[in-house]
């Protein structure tokens, strides 16, 4: 995992003369509001390939995994999540569309956002939600606007990690999700669709 605050490779990146990604502060800011140990994001990607990054604050930045096929709410399926670079808090409210050329380019949605509470242990004792994940076993309760629960994310032997709903009264394995297109934000209740149409209607 990078240092705190270390968003090097996120700005290498990138051109932010042509991207509307946010290029971050240069420190973390006011501590954050909200209910629990910090934020977290689930924004639906749709560049080369429809995927979604799932997103935790911890250490001033936002710990990032692509997650091919989503965060799911079934305690039998293990999601592959594949570490990113460390994006800035101000991230976390991103959506807009990524110009075709640059780095992801395509159109980005915030599918889900809210609070996560760290029960993350070594040894029976409570550690910090950034020290859980340098070991590689993060354990955390989700409080969204989708999302509710516990989850775990665990990182194998290739440095690729996996994201698996726990047991509790949040899980389920009834119905499958709509379809991405079909898919509303939860910070605005657009598709995929009418973000990249308000986006060319700016231009």
């Amino acid at each position: 995992m990078a240092t705190k605050r270390d968003l090097a490779e996120y700005h290498r990146k990138r051109d932010f003369a042509r991207t509307g990604e946010p290029k971050g502060a240069d420190d973390a800011g006011p501590p954050r509001e909200g209910t629990g140990d910090g934020a977290f994001v689930v924004q639906l990607h749709e560049a080369s390939t429809t995927h979604f990054d799932f997103r935790l604050e911890a250490d001033g930045v936002l710990k990032s995994w692509a997650v091919p096929k989503g965060v799911s709410t079934d305690p039998g399926d293990k999601r592959l999540a594949v570490p990113t670079e460390d994006h800035p808090l101000e991230y976390g409210d991103f959506e807009g569309v990524i110009a075709a050329g640059e780095y992801g380019g395509g159109t980005v949605m915030v599918w889900d956002t809210g609070d996560y509470r760290n029960l993350s242990k070594r040894h029976g004792e409570p550690i910090p939600l950034a020290d859980a994940l340098e070991h590689g076993h993060a354990a955390f309760w989700l409080d969204g606007d989708k999302l509710h629960g516990g989850y775990a994310l665990t990182r194998l032997r290739d440095g690729a990690w996996l994201l698996v709903k726990e047991r509790d009264k949040h899980a389920s394995s009834a119905g499958s999700p709509p379809h991405p297109h079909r898919m509303r934000s939860a910070l605005t209740r657009r598709t995929l669709g009418q973000i990249a149409a308000d986006e060319d209607a700016e231009r």
